[in-house]
């Protein structure tokens, strides 16, 4: 929900520790990986599965590959408002029943919304895996709840609105630059969706998306855990198998035109310090074929890496060591890959006594550094032997390796893409990560967002999260 500023190694495996392990070492913390069975449904359902039986327990998603980017104007939010109102009910279960009935299992279960997917999983003793297959496909085929559980439901969004947005003056920073970095691309408006579109919004509205967009042929069941696929496709075609088939509406390319000349955007909010980011937009991987674009957005993903993946990166010396350091925090991260258009961004807060014009001279000035002297080859090292270590560590977590199969589906990748990137950026060489520094850093590629601070009213009590509000 909120806007999360992606670090060097965030595309690459979802929540996996950053720090050092030698590939000897990684080696011995998992067993061998067990490749993603992929099957197909008559009806359109993609069914995915991936068994790991280190314990007796199985995650289950549902995404569903449609998230706010595929909202029209006067409705944004609608995406994430039909994720809530997924809990409230169908034919066969009352209001807030599905999270009781899976509670009862012994599981845990929750749901999200992005830009380009939906996602809802539970994770339950193996063993209860049919029980909530079956709840799943009953919400998806027949979700259904009353006028007033909508209008309850929308004053608890508009509540996590406040909290998490506008109250939040990075994350109302960021609403504002996307808006102003995108023109064409849905990308522009907030997951969580303008305040007077929520205001305004129907629960015809949150009707029509689910009828247009919840259809089997848009959405992938993933299960990963102690499973035998034979069996999990077999339950699948038992309970998604029998909902009935109909076409996935026709998407609109809306492509993003060129920018013209760098963008500016100042924000003010109360805050403690200022805050400064920069995107620049650059080219994302759609294959892993050479490419010139996959090629280079390998090479920037390299020198976000080099940037700040570590402790101790250039950023971190550059900017924030020594006495006269103009940065509390300074921050790199490639959006690599998505359904809409990514970008690089550098970001940074300024230490006392700093502006944030300093520290924007001073992160442009470390890029212009690679581009002119380029990189060692014992930062290109350190950097790789992290992602290999990272590939073992999501091995830990089926929930990881769950979200990361089903957002490689959404995204159009194949569910071994996280192998297939390392080995591409293991093959990405000093030279081009000199040459991507020295490409894509201009201003006619550049919109620069600056938070200014506000005095912080000290008599101003926090929000207390509504009750029902999750945490998605």
């Amino acid at each position: 929900m909120k806007h999360l500023l992606c670090r060097a190694l965030c595309s690459l495996t979802l929540l996996a520790p950053l720090g050092f392990l030698a590939p000897a070492a990684a080696q011995t913390t998992a067993s061998p990986a067990t490749k993603v069975q992929q099957f197909q449904l008559a009806n359109g359902f993609t069914v995915m599965v991936k068994p790991d039986r280190r314990a007796p327990t199985a995650v289950h998603m549902v995404y569903v590959r449609v998230g706010s980017m595929d909202e029209v104007d006067g409705v944004s939010g609608v995406a994430h408002v039909l994720e809530h109102m997924m809990f409230k009910g169908t034919a066969e279960l009352k209001p807030g029943e599905f999270s009781r009935r899976v509670a009862a299992l012994g599981g845990r279960e929750n749901a999200f919304t992005m830009r380009d997917a939906t996602g809802y999983y539970q994770q339950i003793p193996a063993g209860k895996l049919e029980e909530v297959m079956k709840l799943e496909a009953d919400r998806f085929a027949h979700n259904q709840w009353a006028d007033e559980e909508f209008k309850h439901e929308l004053e608890v969004v508009k509540e996590e609105r406040r909290m998490r947005t506008e109250d939040a003056p990075r994350a109302g920073l960021w609403e504002v630059l996307n808006a102003a970095i995108y023109q064409a691309s849905p990308y522009r408006r907030p997951v969580i969706g303008w305040m007077n579109d929520l205001e305004a919004m129907t629960p015809q509205d949150a009707r029509e998306f689910f009828r247009r967009w919840y259809v089997p042929a848009n959405a992938v069941v993933v299960v990963v855990g102690d499973v035998d696929p034979a069996q999990v496709l077999k339950l699948a075609q038992k309970y998604y198998g029998r909902i009935g088939a109909k076409p996935v509406p026709p998407r609109k390319p809306r492509q993003e035109p060129p920018q013209a000349g760098v963008r500016r955007v100042e924000f003010k909010a109360p805050a403690e310090q200022a805050y400064l980011a920069l995107a620049f937009k650059v080219p994302q991987l759609t294959s892993f074929q050479a490419t010139p674009d996959n090629d280079d957005a390998l090479a920037l993903t390299v020198l976000a890496a080099v940037l700040d993946g570590y402790s101790g990166a250039r950023l971190a010396r550059a900017l924030t060591q020594g006495p006269d350091r103009v940065a509390d925090s300074a921050g790199a991260g490639n959006g690599l890959w998505g359904r809409g258009p990514q970008l690089f961004t550098l970001d940074g807060v300024p230490a006392k006594g700093k502006t944030p014009e300093q520290v924007e001279a001073a992160l442009r000035a470390e890029v212009a550094k690679v581009a002119k002297e380029g990189v060692t080859e014992d930062e290109l090292k350190r950097v790789k032997t992290q992602w290999i270590a990272g590939e073992v560590y999501k091995l830990d977590s089926i929930m990881n390796q769950a979200r990361e199969i089903g957002g490689y589906w959404t995204t159009g990748l194949p569910p071994d893409a996280g192998e297939r990137l390392i080995e591409r950026l293991k093959g990405v060489t000093a030279e081009q990560v000199k040459s991507v520094a020295a490409k894509y850093f201009g201003d006619d590629q550049l919109t620069v967002g600056v938070l200014r601070p506000q005095p912080v009213d000290p008599n101003r009590k926090p929000r207390t999260p509504p009750p029902g509000m999750r945490n998605d």
